[in-house]
């Protein structure tokens, strides 16, 4: 049985983009999941990225470009520039990874929640009241939002060494046990295949 490390960001776009289909290709083979929220603009420091707001102009076009591309091509609702963007992601980070070990929910649709909330509802994902309404929508105890906050901040920071250490340098990025990575929301078909042994 294959296993996922999957590395994303609560506030990230692409990460919104993908949906529930890594949820829907693992169980379509028998694969598990680890999610990994992490610091997706303190993994760009360290892995020779940068910012959005901080790359040339001609990048900037162009993920705004491929963003609503993405978002029309997959008949999501999607906002280029939402009203709470950035905020802070460790407390909708910490909610999940809470969540992750109480258990009782649906985690990927929790994660697609938060980024929805972000992406798509005008919400800030760092306010108590939204993370507590996202977990609930997920089955998850709303009151997760504020457990566990020592141990949320130490796998927060954990998941981004071990993002660096695994050769993750984005988000969504997908790490198959067998070393295979996949980076970006765009390249969930391919791991599809690769799960199923043509690619």
């Amino acid at each position: 049985m294959a296993h996922i490390d999957y590395y994303f960001a609560t506030i990230s776009p692409y990460t919104y983009l993908a949906g529930t289909r890594l949820e829907e290709i693992a169980a379509k083979h028998g694969a598990t999941i680890t999610y990994k929220p992490l610091d997706v603009v303190a993994l760009f420091g360290r892995t020779g990225g940068v910012p959005p707001k901080d790359r040339h102009i001609s990048r900037q076009e162009y993920r705004a470009q491929e963003l609503t591309r993405q978002s029309k091509k997959l008949d999501m609702p999607f906002n280029l520039m939402p009203a709470h963007w950035p905020t802070n992601m460790a407390p909708s980070s910490y909610a999940f990874i809470a969540a992750q070990n109480a258990g009782g929910g649906d985690l990927g649709t929790l994660a697609h929640g938060i980024t929805r909330a972000c992406w798509a509802e005008e919400k800030d994902v760092a306010d108590d009241a939204v993370i507590r309404s996202c977990l609930e929508a997920a089955g998850f105890d709303p009151n997760l939002a504020d457990s566990g906050l020592l141990e949320g901040a130490e796998t927060y920071a954990r998941n981004l060494d071990e993002a660096v250490e695994a050769g993750a340098f984005g988000a969504p990025f997908y790490v198959v046990d067998d070393g295979a990575r996949f980076w970006g929301q765009d390249r969930l078909d391919d791991l599809d295949l690769h799960l199923a042994g043509k690619l």
